[in-house]
């Protein structure tokens, strides 16, 4: 192996294409198209002409109509445009959100800004798997309803959720639904317009394109209320000098993501984490074998602290969970959703596959893994607490 540790946590970003690196250089240098596309000048129309390309690229990826999908920052600002938007744009003085707890924190976070508006919030429990189902959605809803917001792939156990009935669960009592759909795309299907979807947040970074882009899908009919002002970008809903080599590495990010051929190949190398580390005494996996997305696999490990284990492994990149929330010494809140407790939470480690992983790395990761794990047992002087923790 080379001195550089191993990536295994493609799930927090993803290294950039080598075709999408070489699209944004293209955007960048005096030579090529950096000018504002928002200029009425020839210059400006190129790179406008570029935008609008990459645009019909990441509808394709999601089927949705072009005209819908709206440049941001990324999914988390994405989160809050379609959130927070909605409930600006809604006149009803009794307002009420539904999603879940095991959100990512730019969903959580968000309907906490919205409680102290003295919003409403619901927050439905899954099962032990991870899986909310579309009843539950439907008995949480009331006249008061403005937002449902799911995560479609969860970032840190990879369950996936059943977006279509939860969709025509929604559209039944007229509530708008609204997906978090960064770890999906490009890695499984996704069907924006089939599944009757009002709302969806997309970023490049975890599926091999650059970070610090991203964008929201808005169905037809859909009104927003900006949540930054100072130009008419976006439809007016995204003020801003768009960044002609983000949105283009995007557009190539997504024109280059293949579920249909991506999904299997990660899935195999998923799997085959899972057999090689399936030898390991005790070791539990963290979420839905049947419902899951190819990339992620979680694992607790009782009786190993988990940030010991962590520190071990510096030759191998992997999480504890979310990276936005790494330097949160409180249990993941997805896990402890999921029913575990605070110390087997704490013995839980994310690992993910992406496009450059080989059966290689797979094969010496599962023996380094297994070989710290008797070692730190065997500091323990083999200690059964492990068994019953």
């Amino acid at each position: 192996m080379s001195a550089r540790p191993l990536y295994l946590d493609n799930a927090a970003t993803t290294a950039v294409d080598p075709a999408v690196i070489a699209a944004m250089t293209d955007c960048l240098g005096s030579d090529g198209n950096f000018e504002n596309p928002s200029s009425s000048h020839a210059g400006g129309a190129r790179a406008r002409q570029l935008v609008e390309d990459a645009r019909e690229r990441v509808a394709a990826l999601v089927n949705a109509a072009p005209n819908g999908i709206v440049f941001t920052s990324g999914a988390t600002e994405s989160n809050n445009l379609a959130i927070l938007g909605s409930f600006d744009a809604d006149p009803r003085a009794r307002q009420h959100f539904v999603t879940t707890r095991i959100e990512h924190h730019s969903v959580l976070d968000t309907a906490h800004a919205l409680q102290i508006r003295d919003v409403e919030v619901t927050l439905l429990d899954c099962d032990a798997e991870g899986i909310v189902t579309a009843g539950q959605v439907l008995d949480a809803i009331t006249d008061a309803t403005v937002l449902v917001s799911i995560m479609h792939v969860n970032n840190e156990i990879g369950v996936i959720q059943d977006i279509e009935a939860i969709a025509r669960t929604c559209a039944s009592r007229g509530v708008r639904l609204h997906v978090d759909a960064a770890q999906s795309a490009g890695k499984i299907p996704v069907d924006l317009s089939g599944w009757g979807v009002d709302l969806c947040s997309l970023t490049a970074h975890k599926a091999h394109g650059p970070k610090g882009i991203g964008a929201l899908y808005v169905a037809g009919g859909v009104t927003l209320a900006p949540q930054l002002h100072g130009g008419e970008q976006e439809r007016g809903l995204r003020a801003g000098t768009l960044a002609t080599h983000q949105i283009v590495g995007m557009g190539k990010t997504f024109e280059l993501a293949r579920p249909e051929r991506d999904g299997p190949r990660l899935a195999k190398l998923r799997d085959m984490l899972w057999r090689g580390l399936g030898e390991i005494d005790g070791i539990r996996l963290n979420g839905s074998r049947d419902r899951s997305a190819p990339h992620i696999l979680n694992v607790c490990l009782p009786g190993i602290e988990g940030e010991s284990l962590r520190l071990a492994l510096a030759d191998i990149a992997v999480s504890a969970g979310s990276a936005c929330a790494s330097d949160d010494p409180e249990p993941s809140h997805v896990l402890s959703s999921l029913g575990l407790s605070d110390a087997l939470a704490q013995s839980s480690l994310r690992l993910s596959v992406g496009r450059f992983t080989k059966p290689a790395d797979i094969e010496w990761a599962v023996e380094r893994i297994g070989a710290e794990v008797a070692r730190l047992r065997a500091l323990a002087n083999g200690a059964p607490a492990w068994c019953s923790t």
